[in-house]
């Protein structure tokens, strides 16, 4: 074989792995006896110490030496490109120590779940802190590998090439804007009618039935997907086999009802990848925040629009037998456009929501340099909160336990959801320029323009392009926050 087809093969493999973990990982969250945790755990650890070798490996070092760029086209190049940059991540980090970070984070993420019901925090500091001292431990040797800050070489897997010192000046930005726009929202909507949420009990399986009806229409395959019920929702799974989870809560079906739209939307970029690239590294999402741009599209851009709530409002009524004017869809949508500062980030509205992820990326940063203790976080997240959103939580599980990320080792993935609100502004904003009559395709629950929109010009595009190259080739210009900011002024001011 030539390099390059040795390095197809190896990443091929490599890709195999990696799905069958995700779903082990969708079994453990969804499905698996909370006594699995200990096998589980090193399951999911050696199925990432082989992902992790065949990566790291001399021979893909070599390969890599040896491939003849110039006999390639240009996915090929785009490709070696990506398998270049994995290399450099997986050959920096022994093996031992991926599956050692596997193995304590898939431990520590099973208590989260009893520690987040019960506000116990100290009861899950312990099975934390090897998870927090394995990540400082990869994100030095990263950082030494990559020539980046331990804080960058976190970021840069999930956000490839993009730096802290840009998303700082970003959020900075945002803060301002937000601090002023915050009490002209709040004003404005004091002076509409004041929007209601039905009082009635929404059971748990009519919503998820309603869940089902609105992934239906907006292009979710049941045939390779599902949808689960699980304490912290999420989405994963392969190009033929999506997994898409949810919770209900019982007083508010619309709270349930965005986040499986939020969940869809990854879904359907998992699911719209090309075909032709599906197992190789070109071929998969361009980092998170290209991919929450599109869970954030399909929830806040199309799910949260007036257009839209005129679609899901009728499917409401008649799933829960609705009826008065509680029940129009001015109101419902009023109700899903609310603004309030909240403790819980997956129920914040679009206006509070980057507050909650300035917070975490905040914190991170001196959970990764050392100069927060795990042990000092409650009391710090608490002191953020205050100072962003001016409330404090009166527990840790309205607090620093309502998140699995930093529990399962995930550092570095919280600003890709604010960078990926901004990159999901622009996105649709281009959308909606290249589709007349979109407003009112939505209205009839129509959202097929906006997803083939985003499968011509995200899904299907793969890695060919670097993150911001492929926002601007789609939009026209470089992430930034003007998309965003003129999003929040027009719905909310």
């Amino acid at each position: 074989m030539t390099p390059y087809q040795t390095l197809e093969q190896t990443f091929a493999r490599v890709a195999k792995v990696n799905t069958a973990a995700r779903k082990l990982g969708w079994d453990q969250r969804v499905m698996m006896p909370p006594g699995g945790a200990a096998d589980r755990g090193e399951e999911l650890g050696t199925l990432a110490a082989v992902a992790h070798e065949l990566e790291a490996s001399p021979a893909v070092a070599e390969a890599l030496a040896a491939v003849d760029l110039g006999k390639l086209d240009a996915w090929q190049a785009a490709n070696v490109r990506e398998m270049r940059r994995r290399h450099v991540h997986a050959a920096a980090v022994p093996s031992s120590l991926i599956e050692a970070r596997e193995t304590v984070a898939a431990r520590c993420e099973i208590a989260w779940r009893a520690a987040r019901q019960s506000g116990d925090f100290a009861s899950l500091l312990p099975l934390w802190r090897p998870v927090v001292a394995n990540m400082r431990e990869v994100a030095a040797i990263k950082a030494e590998a990559l020539g980046v800050s331990p804080y960058d070489a976190l970021m840069d897997p999930y956000d490839p090439g993009r730096r802290s010192v840009q998303v700082e000046a970003l959020f900075a930005d945002l803060e301002v804007f937000l601090r002023d726009a915050l009490p002209k929202v709040l004003e404005r909507q004091a002076r509409e009618p004041a929007a209601r949420l039905p009082v009635a009990h929404f059971p748990a399986d009519q919503q998820r039935a309603l869940g089902r009806k609105l992934m239906a229409a907006v292009g979710y395959d049941f045939h390779h997907g599902r949808l689960d019920d699980t304490t912290h929702p999420f989405s994963t799974g392969s190009s033929d086999d999506a997994r898409v989870t949810a919770r209900w809560d019982e007083a508010d079906f619309i709270s349930g009802l965005m986040a499986v739209l939020h969940e869809t939307g990854h879904a359907l970029y998992t699911r719209g990848k090309h075909s032709d690239w599906r197992w190789q590294p070109v071929g998969s999402h361009r980092g998170m925040t290209l991919h929450e741009s599109q869970s954030l599209a399909m929830e806040m851009q199309v799910g949260r629009s007036r257009p839209f709530a005129e679609f899901w409002a009728r499917l409401a009524r008649d799933t829960f037998a609705g009826q008065g004017q509680d029940w129009s869809a001015d109101n419902l949508h009023r109700w899903a456009t609310r603004v309030a500062p909240g403790f819980i980030r997956v129920d914040a509205d679009a206006v509070t929501y980057p507050m909650h992820i300035i917070l975490r990326f905040r914190l991170e940063q001196q959970l990764v340099d050392g100069s927060l203790d795990p042990a000092d976080v409650p009391d710090a997240w608490d002191d953020q909160m205050e100072a962003l959103l001016g409330i404090r939580p009166p527990n840790h599980s309205l607090g620093c336990l309502q998140d699995m990320h930093w529990f399962d080792g995930a550092f570095g993935y919280f600003p890709t959801y604010s960078l990926g609100a901004m990159a999901a502004a622009q996105l649709f904003q281009a959308a909606e320029r290249a589709t007349p009559g979109l407003e009112g395709q939505l209205a009839q629950g129509d959202a097929s323009a906006v997803v083939a929109w985003m499968r011509q010009h995200v899904h299907r595009v793969g890695c060919l392009y670097e993150p911001d190259d492929l926002l601007a080739k789609a939009t026209g210009s470089v992430l930034s926050s003007v998309a965003f900011k003129r999003h929040i002024r027009e719905r909310y001011l």
